[in-house]
């Protein structure tokens, strides 16, 4: 066969070759040698055994390019090196410290920012393993041979890479032998990280988090899965799954419209702000575009206060002022966000590439005793009224009063009323049982639970009960799931994503996945372990994918049960 031909052979096979489903991208961090970029091939050839479509990531600091190179990525994986430098770590060089290499560091902890701002998959592998938990808060051994209060095994083998050097224990309780070329090792596990692997002698050998898809082992599986080994290369197919579960998420809300229909960011800044820049909230268009988010209801939040007068008066100034503030962001970032007051402004803005905001009140003390605020906010884009907070109002009971009105108000009803007639969503969340019932019996059009929790799995007061779950369906409204730690597990430390998803399927298993919908309740201390963040509301699409939810089903708890209320209560409008 001569050269042409061959070239041509290969040539038609690229032509014909058409996938059937494109490889999940996995970017591997590559090391440095004598002036040159390098990486073993076992890693690569260990994501293609996988399934994978490995992509070696140029060891630079850029900032610029590697966020260009991360943003298509599916998964990243941390290889293995050289000593980490303990400077970063607030350490200065113990003796037995060898070669650091300051760049590949730096790299390396880009590289780790920028996938978990994105909740991209990473997987560490030896070095990989420790920089993950010194990124994310844990503390190292510069040597464990001279720091570990233990009676150490050999970790650095002579032996070939394939080959396994000792044994660790695994959380299951397995045991698996494993290869082993350190000594720097992980000494404290990073905050809310699970060990994973334990070698005999004590010293950690792999890590987990229980609600992301980032897991890292200190031994050097790649060498072992291409040359058989089964517990090798189920490490790698999982990670492969993890990427693939990720790209789906990621083109699932490139199709769908994903909402957020409870924040309250305006409150957590005394003045002004700017949510095109990261400025401590948790919600902000930094944030939405590295989660993927289309649109997030920030609320005017008010406080519950004395109810004379000049304090209405007050309140209501208050209210106007926040959403003022929030209506400016569009001018200080025309390209990439617009005030949104209907679906279709929603649809158009995502169209645009842009994301929307749209305009809320939580506590009908903002109205104060005026029917004609409910039209003056809703010119100024409003789109629901939560109906009080804690502590009673004017309008109604709260869930956190004392039953002054045993459920609306005759001032309340009234508004109720207007809201209907003007086609502004009337919100139960933080409202008495009594008032919810007032207001189903009252309201001509369905209503919303903008920020609420099942309390049947969490038995808050501000929870619904499952008659009220089904009496809100009923009616034709949505429930939106809150993410207040305090709502979702009664040991509110520890309330997760996985608690999250288990609200969910409560809902839908009891009125069906059309009524269920999410509002965070972000900067009003709603955050979970492992969604704390606009930018992380992408793993809650990846834990409901893994659960076996259908793109539709997805797309309805992500917005388009709420829109379908907010279509019919803005139908109505006068």
């Amino acid at each position: 066969m001569n050269a042409s031909y061959q070239m041509a052979s290969v040539l038609d096979e690229a032509d014909r070759f058409r996938p059937a489903e494109s490889l999940p991208r996995i970017g591997i961090s590559a090391n440095r040698r004598d002036g040159q970029t390098c990486l073993a091939e076992t890693y690569i050839q260990s994501v293609i055994q996988a399934g994978g479509a490995p992509v070696v990531i140029p060891a630079t600091t850029d900032l610029r390019v590697l966020t260009a190179v991360v943003q298509d990525l599916d998964g990243i994986l941390m290889s293995g090196g050289g000593d980490i430098n303990p400077l970063f770590v607030g350490e200065e060089p113990l003796p037995a410290l060898q070669d650091v290499d300051t760049l590949r560091d730096r790299y390396d902890l880009l590289l780790i920012r920028l996938a978990s701002n994105r909740q991209i998959p990473l997987m560490g592998i030896c070095r990989g393993h420790q920089m993950l938990n010194a990124a994310f808060g844990g503390t190292l051994y510069q040597d464990i041979y001279s720091q570990a209060d233990t009676d150490v095994i050999k970790h650095s083998q002579k032996m070939a890479r394939e080959e396994a050097s000792h044994t660790v224990h695994l959380e299951d309780g397995c045991v698996i032998a494993v290869n082993s070329f350190h000594h720097q090792a992980v000494k404290d596990v990073a905050p809310e990280f699970v060990q994973t692997a334990v070698a005999p002698d004590g010293i950690n050998e792999g890590m987990r988090h229980p609600e992301k898809s980032v897991f890292s082992v200190q031994w050097h599986p790649e060498a072992m899965a291409i040359h058989g080994d089964e517990e090798a290369q189920a490490l790698f197919n999982h990670f492969i799954e993890e990427a693939r579960i990720f790209r789906q998420a990621k083109e699932l809300h490139q199709r769908i419209v994903t909402l957020d229909s409870h924040t309250d960011t305006p409150m957590i800044f005394p003045g002004h702000f700017n949510i095109g820049e990261k400025q401590g909230g948790k919600v902000n268009l930094p944030f939405m575009e590295e989660g993927r988010i289309d649109a997030a209801f920030m609320v005017a939040y008010i406080p519950q206060g004395e109810r004379d007068e000049a304090s209405l008066a007050k309140a209501t100034a208050y209210a106007e002022e926040r959403l003022k503030e929030v209506i400016r962001q569009e001018q200080l970032n025309p390209t990439r966000m617009g005030i949104a007051r209907t679906p279709d402004d929603l649809l158009r803005l995502k169209q645009a590439g842009k994301k929307a905001i749209f305009l809320g009140i939580e506590n009908g003390y903002a109205l104060g005793k005026e029917v004609n605020n409910v039209r003056k906010f809703r010119d100024m884009g409003v789109s629901y009224i939560t109906l009080c907070h804690n502590g009673d109002n004017d309008l109604c009971d709260s869930a956190r009063g004392k039953g002054e009105w045993k459920g609306l108000s005759p001032l309340g009803k009234q508004m109720v009323a207007e809201m209907n007639r003007l086609g502004v969503m009337v919100d139960i969340s933080h409202a008495a049982e009594s008032t919810f019932y007032d207001v189903l019996a009252c309201s001509r059009y369905p209503i919303i639970a903008s920020h609420s929790s099942a309390r049947a799995l969490c038995n808050h007061p501000r929870n619904l009960t499952d008659d009220q779950l089904k009496a809100i369906a009923g009616q034709g409204g949505v429930v939106q799931l809150c993410l207040y730690k305090g709502f979702i597990n009664e040991e509110a430390e520890k309330a997760s994503v996985s608690d999250a998803i288990r609200h969910i399927n409560h809902m839908v298993d009891l009125i069906g996945v059309e009524h269920v919908g999410i509002g965070s309740d972000f900067d009003g201390d709603g955050e979970l372990i492992g969604c704390r963040a606009s930018n992380e509301l992408i793993n809650i699409t990846m834990h409901l994918l893994k659960e076996g939810y259908s793109e539709t089903d997805i797309s309805r708890i992500w917005g388009s049960n709420f829109l379908r209320v907010m279509r019919q209560v803005q139908s109505a409008r006068q």
